[in-house]
């Protein structure tokens, strides 16, 4: 079986990995330390430099790594099948819109794509899953020993995933990622 091709094992196996890590921060000194040491004079002398600027680099960098583990991680070629075959049965939709039989049909066939999509899709999430999970533990410590501070008037987690999506989608274009 081609690498690429994904399983769900190996996700489920990063997100017990990273249940456990979440729960296990606080109790666990050994998680949570080296991760302090590594992420508080690097990452964190960034935020303490500039707080937005900081963060925006910080989720720029994030986004750049997972984008291309993503790129390289999953079969970008069947992908874009998948998307490709997706669209004209949108298309074919349309044409049908006024024969439910067919719509029915046709609804029932696009959902086949799902499994086979989020196997191709989820590979680079094994990848990312523990140290994005490291990367929001730490966040959460920073901040509330920063007294949760404000990003252009909203919380930590809301601007990451803000400024995630519109540097994401920037990206995935740039790299090409499906």
């Amino acid at each position: 079986m081609d690498d690429k091709k994904g399983s769900f094992k190996p996700v489920f196996i990063a997100l017990i990995i990273s249940l456990a890590i979440a729960s296990l921060w606080n109790k666990v000194s050994w998680i949570s330390q080296p991760i302090h040491y590594i992420l508080d004079p690097t990452l964190g002398g960034l935020l303490r430099w500039n707080l937005v600027l900081g963060m925006i680099i910080i989720v720029l960098i994030i986004n750049l790594v997972t984008t291309i583990i993503q790129k390289y991680a999953t079969d970008q070629e069947a992908l874009k099948a998948i998307r490709k075959e997706q669209k004209a049965l949108q298309e074919e939709m349309k044409k049908f819109k006024d024969n439910p039989q067919k719509m029915m049909e046709l609804q029932k066939k696009s959902f086949e794509f799902i499994p086979q999509t989020m196997k191709l899709s989820m590979r680079s999430f094994t990848y990312t899953a523990v140290p994005l999970i490291l990367l929001f533990r730490w966040f959460m410590d920073i901040f509330s020993s920063m007294g949760s501070p404000k990003f252009l008037g909203m919380g930590w987690i809301l601007f990451y995933l803000l400024s995630s999506i519109i540097i994401s989608s920037i990206l995935r274009k740039v790299f090409k990622v499906v």
